[in-house]
């Protein structure tokens, strides 16, 4: 990225001639390094993930028990990202927690390069403490590298910074896919460990870069808050020991004494924090009414991502067992269609951006809540259009790569009228009490659809088939069922949401 570096002396907010990324504070390389090569692990080997799961050279395990798995771990990264802001808001600040997350995340995809089924959990476990660590923060540092919220290249940074997420995502299954699906497993976990340990020797290298308030620590722990977490913790800790060891001890564990904990864990957790914030009694009657029309939208994105990250678990499935994965006669790896929804992000979002101002110039710009409706039925409809390729599997014929490519295309354009809206509307709406933690309760809308998806397809639990066409079409019904009930009580959510449009 060297060449992208330049001169630049005159643009507003720049102090002095000095070297700049794209006109951005030189800061914002290290960090879309960090970033690009982080996704690449991550999206990876996501994409290896529920195949090795099933694949006869893998775990072998059923479709039910790999989505399942595939579904808790998705959820576990994004309940992470509370107690990930939180220790740096108060232990290590965002600089070095961004540092250990590094460390942890590259130790769990060696992990998960070891041919042993303990490691292999061991190493999803610590790829996801990593990714909520990382997550929760990395953000905030591109935040720190701009003189506050007016400072007039802050949109744009974070725009290149989602350029770097997105390329770090396309790039990831065309890479690693390959060489998992057609060398080795293992080799291409490791080569997301080896992608990772690049993104963490970026970062330290060119930490120098990055604004001082990057290292503080926002609100520490006074020693009296450190022994009290430091005992509540260990606590824990030993009661988990104890309870897992007589489990163990006694010949009863399975692998479901960790998910089905894990899995309840993911749907009580956004219940128990909402549920604290709407009862708070700091909160006037404006922010606690916008809190209640706050949840209509948390409801509706549990939906849309409750059907949203099959794309990477019961859509991937069906691929690899019902899928002609060619194109002009040539086969690709499975993991390739994970590479799709990143390319159409990266073609699609600057067209939306603009559609969006074009719309508002008319006065004819569509509200949050039309957004998230659109969002919802899009979603739904994907599932709809997924009947098709279902029914020619069904009829002893392999459905064509391009009902796949569909399906994807529509769930991102539903993607980028919801995910964009819901962050924007999720800082619009936050009481100035939890300012921070809403973006938290906004990744655990992903968490809880995650787990009900979880729920459904363990068979242990409800040992749902999530590729028959009856619960797909059953999905696909609830979403546009959705979305039509949050526009026709937009009136009412207009109504609690006060001032904010």
């Amino acid at each position: 990225m060297a060449s992208s570096l330049t001169k630049d002396s005159a643009r507003p907010g720049t102090p002095g001639p000095e070297k700049t990324f794209f006109g951005h504070p030189r800061g914002l390389a290290t960090l879309f390094m960090t970033e690009m090569w982080e996704r690449f692990s991550y999206y990876g080997m996501r994409a290896l993930l529920p195949l090795y799961l099933v694949a006869p050279g893998g775990l072998h395990l059923s479709a039910g028990t790999a989505t399942a798995i595939y579904a808790v771990y998705l959820s576990l990264v994004y309940l992470l990202t509370l107690p990930g802001g939180w220790f740096a808001d108060r232990v290590l600040g965002p600089r070095k927690t961004v540092a250990v997350a590094g460390l942890v995340i590259m130790l769990g995809h060696l992990c998960l390069a070891l041919p042993a089924a303990a490691s292999f959990y061991v190493g999803l476990g610590l790829v996801a403490i990593g990714s909520g660590l990382l997550k929760a923060n990395i953000s905030t540092m591109v935040g720190h590298l701009y003189d506050g919220p007016e400072d007039p290249r802050r949109d744009g940074g974070f725009t290149v910074f989602y350029i770097g997420i997105n390329l770090g995502a396309f790039v990831a299954p065309l890479v690693i896919g390959t060489v998992g699906e057609n060398v080795d497993w293992h080799l291409g976990f490791a080569l997301a460990a080896l992608g990772m340990a690049l993104g963490l020797v970026q970062f330290l290298l060119g930490g120098r870069h990055l604004n001082p308030r990057s290292s503080e620590v926002p609100t520490p722990l006074s020693p009296a808050e450190k022994a009290a977490t430091l005992r509540k913790g260990l606590i824990w800790l030993a009661v988990a020991v104890v309870f897992y060891a007589l489990v163990g001890g006694t010949g009863h564990f399975t692998l479901n004494w960790a998910l089905i904990p894990l899995t309840l864990l993911g749907l009580i957790v956004p219940i128990l924090v909402i549920t604290r914030i709407l009862r708070d009694q700091d909160l006037d009657a404006g922010e606690r009414s916008k809190v209640s029309a706050y949840i209509w939208f948390f409801v509706a994105a549990a939906v849309f991502w409750m059907i949203y990250d099959q794309g990477g678990s019961t859509l991937s499935l069906f691929a690899s067992e019902k899928a002609d994965n060619t194109v002009f006669g040539w086969e690709f790896p499975v993991s390739w269609y994970q590479s799709v929804n990143p390319v159409l992000i990266m073609a699609l979002a600057p067209v939306f951006a603009w559609l969006w101002l074009w719309l508002n110039r008319r006065g004819k710009e569509p509200s949050t809540i039309v957004k998230f409706a659109s969002g919802l039925v899009l979603v739904g409809a994907s599932f709809f259009l997924f009947l098709a390729p279902l029914s020619i599997a069904e009829g002893g014929h392999k459905a064509a790569a391009m009902w796949l490519v569909a399906i994807y295309f529509v769930q991102t354009v539903g993607e980028l009228t919801l995910s964009p809206v819901g962050l924007s509307v999720t800082t619009k709406m936050a009481p100035a009490k939890y300012a921070s933690q809403m973006m938290g309760v906004w990744f655990l809308a992903v968490t809880a659809g995650d787990s009900v998806t979880a729920l459904l397809s363990n068979p242990a639990v409800g040992g749902i088939n999530l590729d028959r066409t009856g619960f797909v079409a059953l999905e696909a019904a609830l979403a546009v069922v959705a979305g039509f009930a949050v526009y026709m009580f937009r009136k009412k959510v207009k109504g609690l949401m006060g001032e904010v449009r």
